[in-house]
């Protein structure tokens, strides 16, 4: 496992979010226009086998539970040749059995959607907020302050932000990188970025 924090390097805050259309473990397809009746939207770059990425699965089932006017959708970008526990099929076992609870959970398959984000670990998530029908990023980090998947947290930054925005307030709050397993890129697929 190769353990990465997340950095802001590509999307920075107030960038419009890069347009998708993936499909969804549950049968359908989504693209990012499907979303502009919520307020705001958690895009949270996640996989299956990864432990950081497993332990946070019940808290992105909270935030989706708790706020009717947020989006929380997962996309997994991983090579699921390389690691089969990542394979679509397996998403939609989650899906299917209740594991995974999210408004959406997608297949990047070509992983150009995780490029275009900027993505690098999972998770990754990337809170933006509805600006009269277009979604720019209000802030990009952790989901809460437990650094290793089997600490408990203490504090629930993700909700927290998620509240602001929905009152209406601007995030001023200073970005705390999220940690996790590295995106799995195909063999010279990894983005311009992933080394620098």
């Amino acid at each position: 496992m190769v353990e990465l924090d997340s950095e802001s390097n590509v999307l920075q805050r107030g960038d419009a979010a890069p347009s998708f259309e993936l499909p969804g473990a549950d049968g359908e397809t989504y693209a990012l226009a499907d979303f502009a009746d919520d307020s705001a939207l958690l895009v949270v770059f996640t996989c299956n086998h990864c432990p950081y990425a497993k332990a946070k699965i019940p808290e992105l089932n909270r935030l989706s539970e708790e706020y009717d006017d947020l989006a929380v959708v997962g996309i997994n970008p991983n090579d699921a040749e390389a690691y089969p526990d990542d394979s679509f099929e397996r998403m939609r076992e989650l899906v299917a059995d209740g594991t995974v609870g999210y408004d959406a959970y997608l297949y990047d398959e070509d992983q150009s959607v995780a490029a275009a984000y900027g993505a690098r670990c999972t998770p990754d998530p990337f809170l933006f907020d509805n600006d009269d029908g277009t979604f720019r990023l209000a802030y990009h980090g952790r989901l809460d302050d437990a650094p290793n998947p089997d600490d408990e947290p203490s504090e629930r930054e993700m909700a927290g932000h998620v509240e602001t925005l929905l009152a209406g307030g601007e995030l001023t709050a200073t970005e705390k990188p999220s940690r996790g397993c590295s995106i799995k890129w195909k063999v010279d697929n990894e983005p311009a970025y992933w080394n620098q």
